[in-house]
């Protein structure tokens, strides 16, 4: 029996080309495929490889900048930074303590001391002095003034109390005279001091001549003060009493018993050990007083009042010493009591001045205010 295969036949052409395969050589057939790899395959792996590279490329500027940005901020701290030429803070505190010590050692020079001066003023070497070494010397030196007359020159004017051989008195040049006033032995030389920068950052100084003797610096006139004439202290005056009772514990007894004197909140030391045996209020001068009426009573709670006081304070050795104390007092109980100890006598208010051309309102002004 012969089997009959059943199925729709395929067309002749697909027949045809399968044949047409399966004639094909083997090594025409594996002609598309290396190692595994179809060449197709291949050629899209090498344009991905471009893309990635060409990608890499055009992203390069933009990551070197996200990792610049991305430093920390305190790097830069770290960066060395350029010391000043010339330190503005210390230069005239400088200049005044090189200004003193030049002084000092110039009214104590003599014969044989140039070397000593060359060191602060060089062309001092070829001086010829004269008089004795050490014959006359500079005591309490102190700088009264200090302006700045260029970028790095100072003018500083020092004080110094001169020691040493006084002159005879000149007898007057009128018969019966008086003879004349003896010399305020307080001199004031004025010294330029030159700054420069100095090795290690430090600043550098040399003086631009010999001390120049001035004149004493111009006294400011007294400002207004808000108390009015200092009138005598009487002792029945509430006033009176309560500086009394503090001032004398203040000063004689070391702050012993001093807090039943002050106001609620006030802590204040008294100078151990007590330099005073004793205490005498004199006069005092009260805020915005006018009258010389007598005051016998106390304001009502809260009310203060500022006075300058005037005593006379008797030391251990029976020497009475004149002070004068700036306070504040505050009613409380019927009695008053001291709520500060002021650091000065308190100014009347003005109206305030105009400031010069070119000058910082609230700093003083670098011109000078007596010319020497």
């Amino acid at each position: 029996m012969s089997l009959v295969r059943t199925g729709r036949r395929k067309p002749a052409a697909l027949e045809e080309a399968q044949q047409a395969g399966a004639q094909e050589p083997e090594d025409q057939q594996d002609a598309g495929w290396v190692g595994g790899w179809s060449t197709g395959a291949q050629a899209n792996s090498a344009a991905l490889v471009r893309w990635l590279v060409w990608g890499l490329i055009a992203l390069g500027p933009l990551l070197g900048a996200l990792a610049y940005l991305s430093v920390p901020a305190t790097s830069a701290a770290l960066a060395p930074k350029t010391a000043p030429s010339v330190p503005a803070a210390s230069g005239g505190q400088g200049a005044a303590g090189f200004a003193s010590l030049f002084v000092a050692a110039y009214l104590s020079a003599g014969h044989g001391d140039e070397a000593k001066l060359a060191a602060y003023y060089p062309p001092a070497g070829s001086l010829q002095l004269e008089g004795v070494s050490g014959q006359h010397r500079g005591e309490q030196l102190t700088v009264v003034r200090l302006r700045q007359t260029d970028t790095s020159v100072w003018s500083v004017t020092v004080a110094a109390r001169v020691t040493g051989p006084k002159p005879s008195a000149t007898p007057s040049a009128q018969p019966g005279g008086a003879p004349s006033p003896a010399a305020d032995p307080v001199r004031y030389f004025q010294v330029p001091v030159a700054t420069a920068p100095g090795g290690g950052g430090a600043t550098a100084y040399t003086a631009l001549a010999l001390p120049a003797e001035v004149a004493a610096p111009e006294r400011a006139k007294t400002p207004d003060m808000i108390y009015g004439a200092m009138r005598p202290a009487l002792p029945t005056d509430p006033r009176t009493q309560a500086v009394t009772s503090f001032l004398t514990a203040y000063l004689t007894r070391a702050g012993a018993e001093l807090d039943r004197y002050l106001a609620p909140g006030l802590r204040l030391a008294a100078p151990v050990p007590a330099p005073y045996s004793g205490v005498a209020v004199d006069q005092i001068a009260v805020e915005g007083e006018t009258g010389g009426e007598p005051v016998v009573s106390v304001p009502s709670d809260g009310t203060t009042l500022r006075l300058l006081v005037a005593l006379r304070a008797t030391g251990q050795d029976g020497v009475r010493l004149p002070l004068a104390y700036a306070l504040t007092l505050k009613a409380r109980a019927g009695r008053w009591e001291i709520a500060s100890l002021d650091g000065a006598p308190t100014l009347a208010s003005t109206p305030p001045a105009s400031a010069p051309a070119g000058s910082v309102p609230g700093l003083p002004s670098l011109a000078p205010t007596h010319t020497q």
